[in-house]
């Protein structure tokens, strides 16, 4: 396996990988900033686990009140390509948080329930952050 570019910064050639999660980080400041968010050891998940997660997605309308509200498709690429949002969004109870939310008939109870989770409510602001740039 060759070298990686950092999954921090996503500049600088990696020399180090985290103790917990095993992400490639160059410096003692990626590794400060990639520990903002708690990580752990990837585990393997089982088959059927895996199966029931990529389950077809049901599409759902999508309804707007105020359409000046909706994100632009720069701000989507900003989330998306956020190393911080990335990192977090590999934590499982983040993904199951999420899960739920969408696949939810009654979202805003859902959404209650998640911002009380911590990590959902620090994934949120830094969403939100990163949108009003």
């Amino acid at each position: 396996m060759g070298p990686q570019k950092c999954k921090v910064c996503d500049e600088a050639q990696s020399k180090y990988k985290c103790p917990n999660c095993f992400i490639p980080y160059c410096s003692l400041v990626c590794f400060k900033k990639h520990k903002e968010i708690p990580c752990g050891k990837p585990e393997p998940e089982p088959e059927e686990k895996l199966a029931s997660a990529l389950a077809p997605h049901v599409e759902k309308p999508i309804y707007v009140d105020e359409p000046s509200e909706a994100l632009n498709q720069s701000q989507l690429e900003s989330i998306a390509s956020s190393a911080e949002i990335l990192e977090a969004v590999r934590n499982k109870e983040l993904q199951t948080l999420i899960y739920n939310l969408d696949s939810s008939l009654d979202a805003e109870t859902e959404l209650d329930k998640a911002m009380e989770k911590e990590e959902f409510r620090i994934i949120s602001e830094k969403i939100l952050s990163i949108i009003s740039q």
